[in-house]
């Protein structure tokens, strides 16, 4: 392999290790660019990495396939060598071969718990590739450009690699696993080594769930259907959101759904009325639920900025807290999406609250406003006016990175 490498390590808290591995990257791969992602890491692990001779990537904490996914964009074009931040081996053997992705497979297995994390990749990656893979979660890849192309950006957090793989396999390129002789430091069968491949585990299940990209193109898994398996009277419409999520075109509001015809976005536009008036038994309530569904949905366009106008309008409404609350840091934070299907529901839900609560002229006065910010909505980006209002500007930005 004659073309630039580039080789990129996520690392979190790696201080005492990462100098001897940027080190011993650097001696076998000589003219290499080493490009460590600081995860947001709490020691001096960006210092040790700069010592040792590689460029930092100084990030906030979002986990490791977000790290990698921004420390690719900062790479320049050719092939990839991706690498743990606490491995220990000769990784060349790795750029041997015309494989356009190769893994590299542990000869000795090292500490580790039950299988259940690793058993369950293998099982995900199978049924969603057919492809049968002995490491699916090894960190230590080969990619070549075409293989590049096909899995950036990466599924989130410790998904990445099983993600990673299912891609390559769809795009047809061809994959590669090879035994090396590597160490790493290894989790053992205790509380913190059970917490870890715990992690794993939910963000393996997560990376082969709905999915979908942010505002700045991270690859996120949509979680806004806990919404509605947690509040099961809203479950209805948290299934129409994802619907959405999954299968929805490039239109955007109610003009641009209705001349597009049978889109996902005009199933949505007849299913939450209808279902609101269902449970509502009211015209005046259906439409004030439907309202309520539609501008939460509009204001989910930056990271919290659904979930916190939802705690807002849950506090006088009295309309369940603790879902948003838990989700909050990993919207906040870029980890996770409401997606159409979260921020749908949880309008709807906090919409059947107030049903109760307003009656006759206020409820009117409720359904004017509503309506009045979805025709702002149609003219004008809701979340384009937040960031011009100074007083929203300041409590939309509290807490994002």
């Amino acid at each position: 392999m004659r073309e630039p490498l580039t080789i990129l390590v996520a690392a979190r808290d790696e201080e005492a290790r990462i100098g001897g591995t940027v080190a011993e990257l650097l001696r076998q791969f000589p003219g290499a660019r080493v490009l460590v992602a600081d995860d947001g890491s709490r020691d001096g692990t960006a210092a040790a990495a700069e010592r040792a001779g590689a460029e930092v990537l100084r990030l906030p904490h979002r986990g490791k396939g977000q790290a990698l996914t921004l420390a690719e964009r900062e790479s320049p074009p050719g092939y990839l060598l991706l690498c743990d931040a606490d491995l220990r081996g000769d990784l060349t053997p790795l750029l041997d071969g015309a494989a356009d992705v190769t893994i590299a497979a542990f000869a000795r297995v090292q500490g580790g718990g039950f299988g259940i994390a690793k058993g369950v990749a293998r099982r995900l990656i199978r049924l969603a590739a057919g492809y049968e893979s002995r490491e699916p979660l090894s960190g230590q890849r080969r990619l070549s450009p075409a293989a590049r192309a096909a899995v950036f950006p990466l599924a989130a957090g410790f998904g990445c690699e099983a993600a990673m793989t299912v891609d390559a396999a769809r795009a047809a390129v061809v994959v590669e696993e090879r035994e090396l002789p590597l160490e790493h430091r290894a989790t053992g069968r205790d509380l913190p080594g059970f917490v870890h491949r715990g992690r794993q585990l939910r963000d393996i299940l997560l990376a082969f769930g709905p999915q979908a990209g942010n505002h700045r193109g991270l690859r996120l898994p949509l979680v806004g259907w806990v919404v509605g398996a947690v509040h099961l009277p809203v479950a209805p419409v948290a299934a129409l959101g994802v619907a959405d999520d999954l299968w929805s075109g490039v239109e955007r509001g109610f003009r641009a759904h209705l001349a597009a015809g049978a889109t996902t976005g005009v199933l949505k536009l007849v299913g939450i009325p209808a279902w609101a008036l269902l449970r509502t038994r009211s015209l005046s309530g259906a439409i004030l639920v439907a309202l309520a569904a539609n501008l939460l949905n509009q204001l989910d366009t930056k990271p919290g900025r659904a979930l916190k106008a939802y705690l807002v309008a849950a506090i006088p409404f009295r309309a369940p807290k603790v879902l948003a609350v838990l989700l909050l840091p990993y919207d906040l934070r870029e980890m996770a999406m409401l997606g159409d299907g979260g921020s749908n529901a949880l309008g709807a839900l906090v919409g059947l609250r107030s049903v109760s609560r307003l009656t006759g002229r206020s409820r009117w006065l409720a359904i004017g406003a509503l309506a009045g910010a979805t025709l702002v909505g149609e003219r004008r980006s809701l979340g384009a006016l937040v960031e011009s209002t100074p007083g929203l500007r300041t409590f939309d930005g509290w807490g994002r990175h």
